[in-house]
């Protein structure tokens, strides 16, 4: 299901799960400044701040971001954030076979910093927080769950990347088979998912628990670098107040969402990263989970996942929104050049490119061919690998097991050129 490309969306790109330089694994370099510098050139209207749980990166949000009582928080440039953290829920609880632990990520977005404030203070009393921008509780999902809503009504929960093996609510191994099961009496205070990268709108259309919730994606970045930044995005109908914003997600009034293709996220398929071996859900059937290789079990994808527990046709959803199905420009261009991402020939190929256009989203999105081609005179392959990624058809190696997918340039395609 995709947008109609003869017309502009109507909307604003919105990114709301990102981390800061005090989260593991991620740049040391990411500062409100890089932040709303690079989410210019990507095209984003909105970002969250990410990490609102870090006392650091708390103080600098304060002392940098301004409010005017409406929720959003703007940067003295005028540049538009909303307050966001994450949580890693680590517990244990009652599975199938007896007791099990569970690891559920869970988004977080508040109306101001007061309420930030109140939820901290709670979380002082279950833990550490000064360690990373995602820290860890021992708390249930409906029992954090419920702790939100009685703090503030307009904090919003959302399960992050809700299929991912370990951290995903869906998740193959720390996971759960339903919404119900794992947030029990505060189900009805879940009106989202995150698709997360290795599955998109599409794919969760099979679940009837998600029937009437909107399905939201957002680049859950460890850097600011606009192949990170933005990947994934919800188009909003309105950003002038928080609870616009809100609105939109409890209601399912969403426009739509940008998805990179499943298949680029790092756990589409199952696999093992150490035994370079991957396979589809019908190969991972036969083989019955078990690695042809070193004979252990299998980390099972997402694409494995989403067979096992999907319990509806996809028409069957009545709600669905559309979504395109993008890869980084960046990406795009290193296909086109046989080059790296952070390379000079694909940056210099970029930058000439929003020189011209002006950000990222008008090149993947709107640009028509004939200008793409006086801005390339040259690049014919590039122009056609471009438009080929507007209509999401270009082929990708599903990632796996921690493994991002790799675009290709395959027989079949290049016939097209």
């Amino acid at each position: 299901m995709e947008f109609n490309k003869n017309e502009k969306t109507r909307g604003f790109f919105c990114d709301l799960h990102i981390h800061s330089r005090f989260s593991r694994a991620c740049s040391k370099n990411i500062t409100i400044e890089n932040l709303e510098k690079w989410a210019r050139v990507k095209g984003l209207d909105v970002l969250g701040t990410g990490d609102f749980t870090h006392p650091e990166w708390l103080n600098e949000l304060k002392k940098n971001l301004i409010g005017d009582g409406t929720g959003i928080y703007k940067t003295k440039s005028g540049f538009k954030f909303i307050l966001t953290g994450e949580v890693s829920l680590m517990y244990t609880d009652a599975g199938e076979d007896g007791k099990k632990g569970r690891r559920v990520h869970l988004v977080l977005l508040a109306p101001n910093f007061e309420t930030v404030d109140k939820i901290n203070s709670w979380l002082d009393t279950k833990g550490r927080r000064d360690y990373d921008g995602r820290p860890i509780f021992k708390i249930s999902c409906e029992d954090f769950t419920a702790k939100m809503k009685a703090i503030d009504d307009g904090i919003e929960v959302i399960p992050a990347h809700c299929m991912t093996p370990w951290f995903g609510v869906f998740g193959s191994d720390t996971g759960y088979d339903s919404l119900k099961e794992a947030f029990g009496s505060q189900i009805e205070n879940i009106h989202a998912v995150e698709s997360g990268m290795s599955a998109d709108p599409e794919m969760l259309w099979t679940f009837s628990e998600l029937n009437n919730r909107a399905i939201v994606s957002f680049s859950d970045s460890h850097s600011f670098w606009p192949w990170r930044l933005g990947r994934e995005a919800t188009i909003f109908s309105s950003i002038d107040r928080y609870g616009d914003i809100i609105k939109d997600i409890r209601e399912n009034g969403i426009i739509g969402t940008i998805e990179t293709d499943p298949c680029y996220g790092k756990y589409h398929f199952s696999g093992h990263r150490n035994c370079n071996f991957s396979c589809s859900p019908e190969e991972c059937r036969e083989i019955n989970n078990i690695c042809p290789v070193c004979g252990n079990k299998l980390t099972i994808g997402v694409a494995d996942r989403v067979e096992k527990i999907s319990n509806q046709n996809i028409e069957e959803n009545k709600n669905r929104k559309n979504f395109y199905k993008l890869l980084p420009l960046h990406e795009i261009i290193a296909l086109a050049k046989a080059s790296t991402l952070a390379s000079k020939k694909t940056w210099f190929v970029y930058n000439s490119l929003i020189e011209k256009f002006g950000n990222e989203f008008n090149v993947l999105l709107y640009i028509d061919q004939q200008d793409l081609r006086k801005a390339l005179p040259n690049d014919e392959l590039l122009v056609k690998i471009i438009l080929l990624n507007r209509e999401g058809q270009l082929e990708v190696e599903p990632g796996y097991d921690g493994l991002y997918g790799e675009p290709l340039l395959k027989e079949k395609q290049e016939k097209l050129f």
